[in-house]
């Protein structure tokens, strides 16, 4: 309890230094496009009133949920059988090199075009441009599956699930940790990236629009709302999610 006090302290601390450094250089620039964080907090209060934030929050959180579903279930199935088959690894393997190294604004131009300005061919852009990162590194979890532990199953035969369960998946689980964490901080901001290009809604639409207006004090509201929301994500779900998950590590010791 002492220590999880001290490290909310410490975030506290280093956020009000930061806003104390950006309230004296905005102060200093005097310049519209670098607004106090006085005036990003009456914008975020304007568009919060309205009822405007917490909608077009809510549509991008939906989307971001959804893509991440579709590109942590298709690319753990893939990274798991690759690392567990040499042969099918070598034959795949060239088709996730190309696709990790094609821009994400070309995918997703690609899938507008192809398959129409909709919200499928959003959602499913910014899954294939994580899905290939969650192979990679659930390949490299399934590669490094102790032989040991297989071989207690064998002794005491194990079925598929009671494998897949006690067996290979908290070994995993450090593997799935870094997809996620890494997962959701690239595709919330290809979301932005997919609703600026092909979305009439959602936060990257919103960035748009207050950028042709040229109001940089909203921009910034709808930007450090959004990543108040994943930051509250972080510490409140997915940490004590990993430490749940890693609780039988902490029994061995």
């Amino acid at each position: 309890m002492r220590s999880r006090i001290r490290t909310w302290s410490l975030i506290g601390l280093s956020l009000g230094l930061f806003l104390i450094v950006w309230s004296v250089v905005a102060v200093w620039a005097n310049d519209n496009t670098l607004p106090t964080p006085l005036s990003v907090w009456q914008s975020l209060l304007v568009e919060f009133r309205s009822g405007e934030l917490l909608f077009h929050l809510g549509v991008t959180l939906l989307r971001v949920f959804a893509a991440f579903l579709v590109a942590m279930i298709i690319g753990s199935a893939i990274g798991i059988w690759l690392g567990m088959q040499p042969l099918a690894d070598r034959l795949v393997d060239p088709w996730l090199i190309l696709l990790l190294n094609i821009p994400a604004l070309v995918i997703i131009v690609l899938s507008y075009i192809w398959f129409g300005l909709n919200e499928a061919a959003a959602i499913g852009a910014v899954a294939l441009n994580k899905i290939p990162n969650v192979v990679v590194t659930l390949r490299e979890g399934a590669r490094s599956l102790s032989s040991d532990y297989a071989e207690v199953a064998a002794v005491y035969r194990f079925g598929f699930g009671k494998r897949l369960r006690h067996v290979v998946l908290p070994q995993l689980q450090p593997f799935f940790a870094a997809a996620t964490r890494s997962g959701i901080a690239l595709i919330w901001k290809i979301v932005l990236i997919v609703e600026l290009l092909g979305r009439s809604n959602g936060v990257g639409f919103q960035i748009h629009l207050y950028f042709q207006l040229f109001d940089v004090a909203t921009i910034l509201a709808y930007t450090l709302a959004f990543v108040a929301v994943m930051l509250l994500v972080e510490y409140f779900l997915l940490q004590p999610l990993d430490r749940h998950a890693n609780r039988w590590r902490a029994a061995r010791v």
